[in-house]
């Protein structure tokens, strides 16, 4: 198509993020568009190469909320309607990513979003103001000729371009978009994997049956998602190569970093030369028939004309972004989706359909609340420590959404000079702090925060060590924070001055009168009351005492 047309919001991208992000502004009846390059969830038609996801889909789970059921399925969509789920598509626990791009063509439908696929940008460029400023339309230009022009842009593209490391000869070897996936090629070789990542774990098992030898090569230490919490850390579905490694199976994971790649004689083989961080940084050369790049993706800004290139991070992977997923150099430049882990990189669950679908339903909220005078979805309990505690305790008994971006999202408690309680969900951390310095919830005497947190140093624990658990049983609270709970922290003028740690508990219900709503009701009725002097920030919370179960 050739001309030009004008929405107010034009959103790049046709994965999970975008659709996501369409299907509130279509709710919300907001003049927008989605452009997608080929058809929608086309990423999953070749990632991962290996066609299984590594996002849990939990069917039986013995719930009728579909609030909680959403803390086990980590594919669906969020909507009012709460249709379509992804656990109607198939009932595997990793299922395949065939079933995602299904799954997000049928949502896409059964909302109506206003989609153009098979129309790829090919440039982004920024008009000046009609005052002469740098905040005009942006034009987008897509490859059939047509020009649109929007007044806010979106951006859900993903990491769609590989991340080659700096490595002298990088460029030698067989990148992971790339590579084969059929195991008999690989029948009889030497292969070296570099990476640490999924993507690298998942080729190596995928090769088991068929190399000789297979090395998997990276920095540092290995970490485990099930150790780390963080779930793009290696998961256990992914960590059979680990078996065989340890069992003297002729594989091997390598701690160091790659130095150089090169070619050996006219056979096609290389030399690798690894530089080994456990014995001393001594450089080994090994010969490898085939050298394969697991290291990754980063954000193409590419299209992005100068006047309106987003600031990149983090080695230029991802785009540098605000508090409210804005970037921080381009005014009306948002992002969605993967991209957004910029935020909480490694640490909570940005980078995953289960965590930036929140964000994304937080961004729209932002954008109402900025553009179209929208305020937060507010509710106001009752101003007594007693109300106030059983509301928090509803919501942490029920919320998916503090549970999937733990540390990340949090419920707020705004109290005003008149002690009205004004409660607002799943507003980002950093984000809330920002605004209620400016008023945006009202005038703030305090506030508090809700989040769901795993405890310092849950990293550094092995989970399966009894000891590490009868340890810490003897210590001053008495309590094993380290696994996933309800944190309650009180604020002043954006300063923390008290918090209390809802004990943990197995089956994640935080529903005790003695264990858990009273010491919190206790907390409330001491910092609660707006005007009091704010109390000194204890060097320990107020932990409730622990819970046998």
């Amino acid at each position: 198509m050739s001309g030009e047309e004008r929405v107010d919001y034009l959103v790049v991208g046709g994965g999970p993020a975008g659709i996501q992000a369409a299907y509130f502004l279509e709710r919300a009846g907001r003049d927008y568009l989605l452009l997608e390059a080929g058809e929608v969830g086309t990423f999953f038609t070749r990632f991962p190469r290996h066609r299984t996801l590594i996002s849990i889909n939990k069917v039986h789970t013995g719930w009728d909320d579909p609030e909680l059921k959403l803390r086990t399925d980590w594919n669906s969509l969020l909507s009012e309607e709460n249709h379509p789920l992804f656990t109607a598509v198939t009932p595997r626990y990793f299922p395949s990513a065939d079933d995602m791009v299904g799954y997000l063509g049928d949502f896409a439908r059964v909302h109506g979003l206003r989609i153009r696929g098979n129309t790829r940008v090919t440039r982004i460029s920024r008009l000046p103001a009609a005052d002469g400023s740098a905040r005009g339309d942006f034009e987008v230009t897509t490859g059939d000729g047509a020009v649109l022009r929007a007044g806010r842009l979106i951006v859900a593209t993903g990491v769609s371009r590989p991340y080659v490391p700096p490595i002298d000869g990088a460029e030698l070897a067989e990148r992971y978009d790339e590579v084969s996936v059929d195991p008999a090629d690989f029948t009889g070789q030497r292969v070296l994997i570099i990476g640490r990542g999924n993507s690298a774990f998942e080729t190596a098992d995928n090769l088991i049956e068929t190399a000789a030898v297979i090395h998997v090569a990276g920095p540092g230490s290995l970490k485990l998602a099930w150790q780390t919490h963080f779930v793009g850390h290696l998961r256990a579905v992914n960590n059979n190569f680990l078996d065989t490694y340890q069992l003297k199976s002729q594989n091997a994971l390598l701690d160091g970093e790659i130095v150089r790649i090169r070619r050996e004689g006219d056979d096609g083989r290389f030399r690798v030369a690894v530089k080994f961080l456990r014995v001393d940084e001594v450089v080994k050369e090994i010969s490898y028939d085939r050298v394969i790049l697991a290291t990754g993706f980063r954000f193409d800004a590419s299209v992005f004309a100068e006047e309106c290139r987003p600031e990149l991070t983090i080695n230029d992977r991802f785009p540098a972004q605000t508090d409210a997923w804005e970037s921080v150099n381009v005014p009306d430049l948002y992002f969605a989706g993967t991209i957004t882990q910029v935020r909480d990189f490694k640490k909570s669950t940005s980078g995953f359909i289960h965590g930036f679908r929140y964000g994304v339903r937080a961004l729209h909220r932002i954008l109402g609340q900025r553009y179209h005078d929208t305020p937060w979805p507010r509710s106001e309990p009752a101003a007594t420590p007693q109300a106030v505690a059983d509301a928090v305790l509803q919501r942490i008994n029920r919320t998916s959404a503090l549970w999937q971006m733990f540390g990340f999202l949090c419920d707020a408690l705004v109290v005003s000079g008149t002690g009205a309680v004004g409660y607002y969900e799943e507003v980002p951390v950093d984000h809330l702090h920002r605004v209620v310095a400016e008023g945006t919830f009202g005038a703030a005497d305090r506030y508090l925060t809700v989040t769901l947190e795993y405890g310092e140093d849950h990293d550094k624990a092995n989970p399966f060590d009894v000891s590490v658990s009868r340890l810490s049983q003897q210590t001053a609270t008495g309590l094993d924070g380290r696994y996933l709970h309800p944190v309650v922290r009180l604020f002043q003028d954006g300063k923390p001055v008290a918090e209390h740690h809802l004990t943990e508990n197995l089956e994640n219900e935080w529903d005790s009168a003695d264990v858990h709503r009273a010491p919190l009701v206790r907390f409330l009725a001491a910092h609660l009351a707006p005007g009091q002097p704010a109390p000194p920030h204890p060097d320990l919370p107020e932990d409730a005492a622990a819970d046998p179960s």
